[in-house]
């Protein structure tokens, strides 16, 4: 797979998620019956349904802004990875196994997404860590 179709794959990705997790953290501020009664039937608190949506949110805006904050991308992938899977899983144990489909479409698309991202930003080993005065400790 070639350099631009890697990019087109990102992106394209990227917007499915921010519109995905971007409606998804709109409904739990906005306290959205069609998502919050799901999400407190699983046994999450409301405060942290909250936190969830503003989480979510930034994340969104994190993984939207091009080829800056890689390191917080990372993140922003790990937390999304984390909010599929404890979903996936308390909607098997609450709700059944067919409550499960949108975790497990919302996982390929972030699996895909992030693949890509390491593809076009590889990790390198040699970075400098720190960079002070002339001083600089690399990662071995």
């Amino acid at each position: 797979m070639n350099n631009k179709i890697s990019k087109i794959t990102f992106y394209t990705g990227v917007i499915l998620i921010s519109l995905w997790f971007g409606t998804s953290g709109i409904c739990e501020l906005t306290k959205n019956p069609l998502v919050w009664d799901i999400t407190v039937k699983l046994g999450y608190p409301p405060h942290f349904i909250y936190l969830l949506g503003i989480a979510k949110l930034s994340g969104i805006v994190v993984l939207l802004i091009p080829n800056r904050l890689l390191r917080l991308k990372e993140w922003v992938f790990a937390g999304i990875f984390f909010d599929i899977l404890f979903a996936f899983f308390s909607k098997m144990a609450v709700l059944g196994f067919a409550a499960t489909i949108d975790a497990m479409i919302a996982f390929t698309i972030i699996s895909i997404t992030y693949w890509q991202f390491r593809k076009l930003y590889p990790v390198w080993h040699h970075q400098p860590l720190i960079i002070s005065k002339g001083y600089s400790k690399k990662v071995s």
